[in-house]
């Protein structure tokens, strides 16, 4: 992928796909439900080594001035899906637009797994052991 280029009476900007990416990805970490980004085996490989991937999830196409998004990403067991899918489209379309300047015409949301919340696991956990002991 290219570096997106924007003329202005200045000069020119350019704006790397992994500057997109990394908008795309901070947005959708945003959204209440999102538990977090979905990188395959690459980026899991990536996070035990201890980097972390900003763009983890990520897959930007950019033509002319026009950025297509695919979001890949994981959610917590409760939230309705759909409604946290179209809150991650919404967000990260206005981020990306607002901070690049760029004009996002698609964001497609892959939610590629479930998580339990922290919450419901110690709750449950804590009920689990008050049971083994009565």
């Amino acid at each position: 992928m290219l570096n997106e280029v924007l003329y202005n009476e200045k000069g020119v900007i350019k704006i790397s796909p992994e500057v997109v990416a990394v908008v795309a990805g901070l947005a959708a970490t945003g959204v209440d439900g999102v538990a977090g980004m979905s990188g395959g085996v690459v980026g899991g490989i990536a996070e035990l080594l201890g980097f972390k991937n900003l763009s983890k999830g990520v897959k930007v196409d950019l033509n002319d001035t026009t950025a297509y998004l695919n979001i890949h990403l994981i959610v917590y067991f409760g939230v309705k899906i759909p409604e946290v899918a179209f809150k991650v489209q919404k967000k990260v379309k206005n981020d990306v637009e607002h901070i690049t300047g760029l004009k996002v015409r698609e964001v497609n949301v892959h939610v590629e797994g479930v998580l339990p919340k922290k919450e419901q696991s110690e709750e449950t956990a804590g009920k689990e052991e008050d049971n083994e002991n009565d």
